[in-house]
């Protein structure tokens, strides 16, 4: 089976979210900042199941920057920049598509059918299918976009293949041909409690909306993410999910986020704390990982989760120092860093983003990294067979 990771609560692509890389014309694409796909190489499709509100964007952030060079940035420069309105992502070796772009109709026409996003009947899966493989393939397509600014379907653009292509949204799962496409997905599975703390905060606090309003969007939209997001869940082989904190059963904004790894995929091996497959429960010392009230606590245990095996690695609370993390780093195995302290470095990297401070960050580094690390034993297989070829040529 192929590696899944869910992301069962993702925001809507927002381009403006990431630092342009340079400019082009609708159809065309900005070679400056994109890695030629080499002849012979198939690209990696990851994908990320997402409902909307609740941090892609650093996510995507997190995922491309493990891969080095320019910071991801929207396709053509982004409106305002030369370009257009696009929720397409692009950096040195990567391509993330919002699957809002395959919406079956505008805000207007959603209007007259009477049907939100979230249903499935809203989407374009053949063409999301045909899309993707013919990525995988090497090949270019001209793709839709739906402007989340007036809610219409802009003119197509034009998408050229990249070593990974990172199909992101609220259906990536549904249509099993395009399952079968995907390498590596993503479920960042966000607790209804942790859901409504972070719209009051947002919401109520930020934008003055009532408590009556905000029930009221969480009640209205809950039906169909029930019918049709979540249920993406079964097919994922790496969730993230945030729930409230154990510690403190009055506090509502300390985190408690844990890593649920299929066990058994190709090419992937989950992340453990102090001895593989073990059952532990550790509390950091204070001298090495100081944090505040009401603490901090890194546990690792063996579950089953949909009928499949799965290691945890949960951490609840948050901690002053990120420097500090590498202790805990330093009692993890299987991160998939190329030198010691890497994931810390790659938490600093990005400290002023949401979860910086917290399992959040750990954890969606972490699944970056395993990422990458597909990625690489992928791509060293496609060349090692492509050696073999040449040389059986020559023989």
């Amino acid at each position: 089976m192929k590696l899944s990771i869910t992301v069962g609560a993702l925001a809507a692509a927002t381009a403006s979210a990431f630092m342009a890389p340079s400019t082009g014309l609708r159809g065309q694409v900005s070679t400056t900042s994109l890695q030629a796909l080499a002849e012979g190489v198939t690209p990696i499709v990851i994908g990320l199941a997402a409902d909307s509100g609740c941090g892609k964007s650093t996510f995507m952030r997190r995922v491309t920057s493990t891969f080095g060079g320019d910071q991801c940035g929207p396709l053509g420069g982004g409106f305002g920049n030369g370009g257009w309105e696009t929720n397409t992502l692009v950096s040195d070796m990567a391509t993330v598509i919002c699957l809002d772009d395959y919406h079956l109709n505008d805000r207007g026409g959603r209007k007259i059918s009477g049907l939100t996003a979230l249903n499935t009947a809203e989407q374009k899966f053949d063409l999301m299918y045909e899309h993707v493989r013919a990525l995988k393939e090497g090949k270019s397509v001209m793709k839709p976009i739906y402007n989340h600014v007036n809610g219409t379907l802009d003119a197509p653009e034009k998408i050229e293949p990249t070593p990974v292509i990172i199909i992101e949204g609220l259906h990536p799962f549904v249509d099993e041909r395009v399952r079968d496409l995907i390498d590596f997905s993503l479920y960042l599975d966000i607790s209804p409690a942790v859901k409504l703390n972070w719209k009051i905060q947002r919401d109520m606090e930020e934008r003055g909306h009532s408590l009556e309003s905000i029930l009221a969007s969480i009640e209205a939209r809950k039906p169909d993410f029930d019918a049709y997001i979540e249920p993406q869940k079964q097919f994922a082989d790496y969730i993230i999910e945030v729930l409230p904190t154990d510690l403190d059963p009055e506090d509502k904004k300390t985190l408690k986020v844990r890593a649920i790894q299929r066990k058994g995929v190709p090419d992937f091996s989950p992340t453990y704390l102090f001895d593989e497959g073990s059952e532990i429960t550790w509390i950091p010392s204070a001298d090495k990982l100081s944090s505040p009230a009401p603490g901090i606590k890194v546990a690792y245990r063996q579950e089953e989760y949909f009928g499949n095996d799965v290691a945890v690695l949960e951490m609840d609370g948050n901690f002053d120092n990120i420097q500090e993390l590498v202790y805990v780093e330093s009692n993890l195995g299987n991160t998939n860093s190329k030198f010691y302290g890497e994931v810390t470095q790659a938490m600093l990297s990005l400290a002023d983003s949401p979860g910086s401070n917290n399992g959040t960050g750990l954890m969606q580094t972490l699944a970056a990294f395993a990422i990458r690390e597909l990625y690489n034993k992928k791509a060293a297989a496609a060349k090692l067979a492509s050696n073999k070829k040449v040389a059986a040529a020559a023989a």
